[in-house]
């Protein structure tokens, strides 16, 4: 268990300081051009997903993702204390990569979100967003688990630009970018309508799940796709 913990301690500490330092970086770079900056943060973050889930799936599961887990403990596939550790795991890696990334970016170290991304809309783009991204993870896992780290890697990439909220989709990060006042900050006011949408959109995944692969009806055999 402590292997799987430092892995989603450090796939959480790179996704988070990914995150935080493409926005930095894209925004000095754009010249005010927030589209430009965008899309500097949704190759960084794209391309960092798929190399830490196809470094640590093998170990941990790759979730790297409270809400992830958190459908795995429904699914029980983790235990109650694996859940709590795992949570714990991500938001301490979410936090060292704050800090670490305002330290080599020169900024003050801990800092709170003055950027206030709405309200009742941010709700529905986090639910949708999140519903596809466990969505993705639990049906490739039936059919092409080696597929997922693409696929997730190109959903969040997506994400990104057919979301008003640029697709958070993970409690851990939510909470990260509370404490940076740059590009992908949240102010705390907020959180509460992404974190919401989150647990909505976690648990219409797991629902669906359940309801088309997780119990097959009786007499109906899934034979599955050859590719």
């Amino acid at each position: 268990m402590i292997n799987a913990l430092a892995c989603e301690l450090i796939g959480s500490f790179f996704l988070v300081s990914v995150v935080i330092g493409s926005g930095i970086m894209g925004e000095n770079l754009s010249n005010g051009n927030d589209g430009i900056a965008l899309l500097a943060n949704t190759v960084a973050t794209g391309s960092i997903l798929f190399v830490i889930i196809k470094a640590f799936s093998r170990i941990s599961g790759a979730h790297f993702n409270p809400a992830v887990s958190l459908v795995f403990f429904f699914l029980k596939k983790l235990n109650r204390t694996e859940l709590l550790f795992y949570i714990l795991s991500q938001l301490l890696g979410g936090l060292i990569g704050v800090i670490v990334t305002h330290y080599i970016f020169n900024l003050e170290i801990i800092q709170i979100s003055s950027n206030i991304r709405g309200e009742e809309k941010m709700l529905a783009s986090e639910i949708i967003a999140t519903f596809g991204l466990i969505m993705t993870i639990l049906f490739l896992n039936e059919s092409r688990p080696n597929d997922v780290a693409l696929a997730v890697a190109l959903f969040i990439s997506a994400g990104y630009w057919f979301t008003a909220s640029t697709a958070f989709a993970n409690p851990a990060v939510t909470l990260a970018r509370i404490f940076t006042d740059t590009f992908t900050g949240i102010h705390p006011s907020s959180v509460i309508y992404f974190i919401s949408g989150q647990g909505v959109g976690s648990f219409l995944s797991f629902i669906f799940y359940k309801k088309t692969i997780g119990k097959p009806k009786k007499g109906i055999k899934i034979k599955p796709i050859k590719y």
